[in-house]
């Protein structure tokens, strides 16, 4: 797919480009082939030793060309707000995909229209989401798209001016979120402060950390590595681990840059 309005001059002119082959960023024991890009090899090598030092508790989306042109878009400074908030939802709703992928399910049977038993598979009731303010109430909107009826708490917490550490100002959940399992939401893992106290927090309010599931889209590899040190059993997913992250999101999602 290409990006924007981008025009395929290679249709006229009679050349083909090789296929390319991405390796899925999971924990492949597969090479990296020789015709990706030495910053596609660079940036999939990254996220395999992620993986690896880190272990099963992070979670990639697999690798594919459209999730790395949405990535693209997103880091790239002359991407107008439009584009920008377009392909930024367009990453949420994968990430919020996968994430309920995680939750548990129950098999159950149903019967269709022409009188077949069908079985299959639903939720099991008892799943929230928390957005931590501003940014990851970005991605509320993706979560209600695949849960209607889904409740959503939030965490405000900020910089002390004095200490610099990250502190507390706002946290409204629902009343029995100890029972539940959290869809907790923040886009950019720069640090893992933010996310570190927010999991306190929750933890506070009687969640287990096994059941957090912290949804993001960019990561770096300190900011995952300190949030599993901090607690080990937490499950972080996420399309990208890369050094440089995309701090500007939340401002250019809404607008305030």
């Amino acid at each position: 797919m290409p990006c924007h309005n981008q025009q395929m001059n290679n249709v006229n002119s009679g050349q083909e480009h090789p296929m390319k082959q991405v390796r899925f960023a999971n924990n492949s024991d597969s090479s990296v082939p020789d015709l990706v890009s030495n910053s596609g090899s660079e940036n999939v090598s990254i996220q395999a030793e992620s993986q690896e030092s880190l272990g099963p508790q992070l979670k990639l989306l697999p690798l594919n060309d459209q999730i790395r042109e949405l990535q693209t878009i997103i880091r790239d400074k002359s991407t107008s707000r439009g584009d920008f908030v377009f392909c930024a939802d367009r990453l949420i709703r994968l990430v919020v995909e996968e994430g309920l992928n995680q939750l548990p399910y129950s098999e159950c049977t149903v019967t269709t229209p022409t009188g077949y038993k069908y079985d299959g598979v639903k939720f099991e009731r008892g799943n929230c989401g928390v957005s931590i303010m501003r940014s990851g109430e970005a991605m509320e909107q993706g979560l209600r798209d695949c849960c209607r009826s889904i409740r959503i708490g939030k965490i405000l917490i900020q910089s002390d001016e004095e200490t610099q550490k990250a502190k507390v100002y706002y946290a409204k959940f629902p009343p029995d979120i100890y029972r539940r399992k959290v869809l907790l939401m923040y886009p950019i893992l720069s640090t893992g402060n933010t996310v570190i106290e927010a999991v306190r927090v929750l933890i506070e309010h009687g969640v287990q950390p096994r059941h957090i599931i912290l949804l993001s889209l960019f990561s770096t590899p300190h900011g995952a590595k300190s949030i599993i040190q901090e607690f080990p059993d937490i499950t972080i997913l996420t399309t990208e681990v890369h050094p440089v992250a995309p701090t500007h999101f939340g401002q250019r999602y809404f607008g305030t840059d």
